[in-house]
């Protein structure tokens, strides 16, 4: 994997080796990385990698995602990036759809297999007895790659093959040994459609690699997500025993501690800004990795707040920042021939973060509803 960055404001020369980095020291420096404190101007392609990866169980979400991030962002630019086999759509990250370069998705594949692993036995161990895995993995891969399937059509077909089995335990098999990645017109814009499925290899006519580095991988963490701790890293890669990788690169690492003493590893020349950086207002879909990608959540997310985003099934909603912080969740509803925007704050809005904040929320119902007349409400705080 290349050594990737994000752009930013020069590390601040008062941020040294061992200092204390307050709440919005952490903030500022997370949202360089990023591409919150301003836009980019960055190829797709370019801009997934630089954030490793694109949480994206809301095949929309990325669209949103960029366009927050990118200066002259198009929705046709991702969409002709999915649909070149130049991004795919595949799980990874914490055992999620994420959305990956293509090249990412051949690295970071191996990576994850323990996670995949350790979830398979999870979920479905009484269903593993006396079952050679290898076998249903291998079946599985000639069924999906003689023709795209559902994981429902994959279920069935495997069903029929071993009808002792119970073919939800099949098609996890097959899910957790073979990566398999979701095939367009799924996560494209103005399209949609059915989640479809073939192999990684078949699809980008490429292997799998054979030497992925644990090492780069974190190193791009941190680059995308830090300073981060030991749980922050395994909280956003769902993986274990991140502390033997993090001690083989200490010698390339600064140690910082937060507020209450967590040990916090970077990377050197990684943008570290001032603390009183101006952040404008910005909109981030669901499930956007800001918000899921470190144990502690308080740089971007006060505990208050934190509860009431939570949801039942903890199915995150779109939220805004306001001065880098989560300030409360938005919607795009449908009235009539009208786009409407309805922003509920979680806090009172100054003036000034009000004007802001509208403006803001007009140029995103212009992306993403272009065509339709516009409205943006911003609702009662007290709730």
């Amino acid at each position: 994997m290349e050594m990737l960055r994000s752009p930013g404001p020069a590390p601040s020369p008062t941020a040294e080796a061992g200092d204390v980095l307050g709440r919005r020291a952490l903030n500022r420096a997370l949202l360089a990385r990023q591409l919150l404190l301003a836009r980019q101007a960055l190829p797709a392609v370019r801009a997934v990698e630089r954030l490793v990866a694109m949480q994206a169980q809301a095949p929309l979400a990325p669209y949103v995602g960029l366009w927050t991030r990118l200066a002259g962002f198009r929705t046709d630019e991702l969409a002709d990036g999915i649909n070149g086999r130049d991004l795919v759509r595949s799980t990874l990250i914490r055992g999620t759809i994420h959305l990956v370069s293509a090249a990412d998705c051949l690295e970071l594949r191996p990576l994850v297999q323990p996670l995949l692993d350790r979830a398979l036995r999870t979920g479905y161990g009484r269903h593993l007895a006396e079952l050679d895995l290898e076998e249903v993995a291998a079946l599985g891969r000639t069924l999906v790659e003689e023709r795209p399937r559902t994981f429902a059509d994959l279920g069935a077909t495997l069903g029929d093959a071993l009808p002792d089995r119970d073919p939800g335990a099949l098609t996890a098999v097959v899910r957790t040994r073979v990566p398999l990645v979701q095939l367009p017109p799924r996560g494209v814009w103005g399209r949609g459609g059915q989640a479809v499925h073939t192999s990684a290899e078949a699809w980008l006519g490429r292997s799998l690699s054979s030497d992925p580095s644990p090492e780069d991988l974190v190193l791009r963490y941190l680059a995308a997500y830090g300073p981060a701790s030991v749980k922050d890293l395994q909280t956003w890669s769902g993986l274990t025993r991140q502390r033997q990788v993090i001690d083989r690169l200490r010698p390339r690492l600064l140690s910082f501690r937060d507020e209450n003493g967590t040990e916090l590893l970077d990377l050197p020349d990684a943008p570290r800004p001032d603390p009183e950086t101006p952040a404008p207002p910005r909109f981030l879909p669901e499930y956007d990795n800001l918000l899921r990608s470190h144990a502690d959540r308080t740089r971007v997310l006060s505990d208050d707040h934190r509860g009431r985003l939570a949801t039942p099934n903890d199915s995150p909603r779109p939220t805004f920042l306001i001065d880098g912080f989560v300030h409360g969740t938005w919607r795009i509803t449908g009235e009539r021939d009208r786009a409407v925007l309805t922003v509920e704050p979680y806090a009172p809005l100054s003036a000034r973060d009000r004007t802001a904040l509208l403006e803001e929320g007009a140029r995103l119902l212009t992306f993403a509803a272009d065509g339709a007349d516009h409205d943006v409400r911003i609702g009662d705080s007290s709730g």
